[in-house]
């Protein structure tokens, strides 16, 4: 099973080779992580790959050495400490994960770490075609994909604070985010009487391929160009 003829059994069956192909592999995907400046780069990347490829081969391993030891014995399970190696990763990938204010940031990292794990798993029970062919995969998915994201329209979710004076009307400032090609979803008024101001915090979705900078603009230069009395403009994340 899985047997492609691809690579001799003088490079299969060799335990070194396993995991330096492994460490190949993983380095190749750590490598574009570190080029995009991302958390866990080429030296996590590579060690999450090896880690696993050695864990693999112990499993193995020790399920032969206690088949040879024991042959009377129940049959042991080679995938007892493979198994443990996908649960293990999550804490690493979890690691990965950073909640910024309202955004969530890493998400592709952690998945990243997750198939690196997965290619050395694969590397170290000598299946060499699959960790080829997903680390093929992944870094397609990383570089290619990456720009076809820019190609389409997604829906993003923000939060416009605007602190006004407190005689202007809401409906007004409510119009002026709705002429910018952005839907309010729903919005909070909170009045200060000690300051005589009028904090108005929107939710709102809108469509835009690239970042957020340029709808970001577009409400505070239409709010400068306005008549409104505006004191504090704050644009985040949902």
């Amino acid at each position: 099973m899985f047997d492609f003829g691809f690579f001799p059994d003088f490079f299969t069956d060799n335990f070194i080779f396993r995991v330096l192909f492994a460490a190949i592999l993983g380095a190749l995907i750590g490598l574009e992580r570190d080029i995009r400046g991302r958390s866990a780069g080429l030296r996590t990347n590579i060690l999450v790959s090896v880690g696993s490829s050695v864990f693999m081969l112990l499993s193995i391993g020790l399920a032969v050495k206690w088949l040879e030891s024991y042959p009377g014995s129940a049959s042991a399970d080679p995938t007892r400490i493979a198994a443990q190696i996908i649960t293990g990763i999550g804490f690493i990938g979890a690691g990965a994960i950073i909640k910024y204010k309202f955004s969530v940031q890493g998400l592709t990292t952690a998945a990243c770490l997750w198939t690196t794990s997965a290619i050395g798993m694969a590397c170290g029970a000598g299946f060499f075609e699959i960790a080829i062919l997903a680390t093929v995969i992944a870094i397609f998915v990383l570089t290619v994909l990456n720009r076809v994201e820019r190609l389409y329209s997604k829906d993003n979710y923000r939060v416009i604070k605007i602190t006004v004076h407190k005689d202007v009307a809401i409906h007004r400032i409510i119009e002026l985010i709705k002429k910018q090609g952005i839907l309010v979803l729903h919005y909070d008024v909170e009045k200060d009487y000690e300051h005589g101001t009028v904090a108005i915090t929107s939710e709102v979705k809108f469509q835009n391929k690239d970042t957020d900078d340029k709808m970001a603009e577009s409400v505070i230069g239409a709010l400068e160009k306005s008549e409104i009395s505006v004191m504090n403009v704050h644009w985040r994340h949902q």
